[in-house]
């Protein structure tokens, strides 16, 4: 039985993780759970999972936690950076579900690594911002680190018994979120409540802001770089607006293996926990004779801008992609308060980018001071 720590459990990711260890609950065992603000939903999976302890953002939200708890129900309470970092390190958590949104979950998920925990990640900021040290402590622990995004978890299905040298490329595949067809002065009117209409999945605020502007993609791009050892020239992304084929490899001759299945995180997230096992859910199949045409094409990186700086903060490497991510977090929360528009995202990270000199990251802590530096200096674009 594994015995799990979600970090990230009243979001999208959580809820469904917390789904299927339910459907499968003489394999999986909930410990702990940290959440952020939605305390209501926060009690609920407290008295439905029983974890021996949670953690939420601050001491106000812990105290207002323990006061509504039921006589019969009450987990340790832990709050801020330091709760989370004692829910991965509990004796009994052997498995860390790192579902927090943003750079906020870097720290949690390396302290879980460094305590030889296995990851199943869903926090792509994680590695775009440190891979090289968390794919390097991972390794000296000997602990799995198992992507939960639907992209990666393809990649991982479609590497399985197949050797590696033989790898030429991966695919990814992207939706093209609400506006891949969209003309760019039709996306220059674009409002939070459009941005965050995305055609096929249910995501958070700040990820589904990233599908509209395909900065995701390029995120994603750096993440597959880490995970799967590549380099940047192996990684090519493709719109594929039906979202069935979730990513691809081709082998050096010419063989292509693709993952397909319904857009539904269930998926993916069931993998990660079961590898390399393919455990039964009740989705319905996917129908293939009711697909009709698959579609693919080539972004338009003058259109999508947030993924071209992506790419190519990927190929500077060093501190650029923490600079990118903590530049783009803070552009997505200036555009969703209503401070800057749509197409003015790419505009605060490129000046953010350009105004960085980059260097070597050999510790959490320069990726951290890259990372504030970064927000700092966007804010000071946005005009504080």
């Amino acid at each position: 039985m594994k015995k799990i720590a979600i970090l990230g459990s009243t979001g999208s990711i959580g809820v469904t993780a917390l789904n299927v260890i339910k459907a499968s609950q003489e394999k999986y065992r909930i410990i702990a759970l940290g959440a952020g603000r939605n305390l209501d939903l926060l009690i609920k999976q407290i008295e439905s999972a029983r974890p021996k302890a949670v953690a939420v953002l601050d001491e106000s939200l812990a105290s207002d936690l323990k006061r509504r708890f039921r006589n019969d129900i009450r987990p340790e309470v832990f709050f801020g950076s330091d709760g989370f970092k004692h829910l991965v390190n509990l004796d009994e958590v052997d498995t860390v579900i790192s579902a927090m949104t943003g750079a906020a979950g870097l720290l949690p998920t390396y302290e879980a690594i460094k305590a030889g925990k296995h990851v199943a990640l869903a926090n792509k900021e994680t590695i775009v911002m440190a891979g090289p040290l968390v794919m390097g402590e991972a390794k000296r622990q000997r602990v799995s680190v198992l992507p939960i995004d639907s992209e990666h978890s393809a990649i991982l299905q479609s590497l399985q018994g197949h050797p590696r040298e033989d790898l030429r490329r991966v695919i990814l595949t992207a939706s093209g979120g609400p506006f891949w067809k969209s003309s760019i002065k039709e996306m220059s009117k674009t409002t939070p409540a459009q941005a965050l209409k995305h055609p096929n999945w249910k995501m958070g605020p700040k990820i589904s802001i990233d599908s509209a502007t395909m900065m995701n993609k390029g995120l994603e791009a750096i993440e597959a770089k880490w995970l799967f050892d590549l380099e940047m020239d192996q990684i090519t992304i493709l719109i594929h607006p039906q979202s069935i084929v979730h990513s691809m490899v081709e082998y050096r001759d010419g063989a292509i293996i693709a993952q397909l299945g319904i857009p539904d995180m269930t998926i993916p997230i069931s993998y990660a926990l079961s590898f390399p096992r393919h455990d039964e859910n009740r989705l319905p199949p996917l129908a293939l004779d009711e697909m009709g045409m698959l579609y693919f094409e080539k972004p338009d990186m003058k259109k999508f801008r947030c993924l071209d700086l992506a790419l190519k903060a990927a190929k500077t490497g060093g501190s650029m992609p923490a600079v990118l991510n903590g530049a783009n977090e803070t552009a997505v929360e200036s555009f969703l308060t209503g401070k800057i528009d749509f197409l003015e995202i790419p505009g605060v990270i490129e000046k953010t980018m350009e105004k960085h000199r980059p260097y070597d990251i050999d510790s959490i802590e320069t990726v951290m001071q890259a990372d504030k530096w970064a927000r700092d200096t966007a804010r000071e674009f946005l005009g504080g």
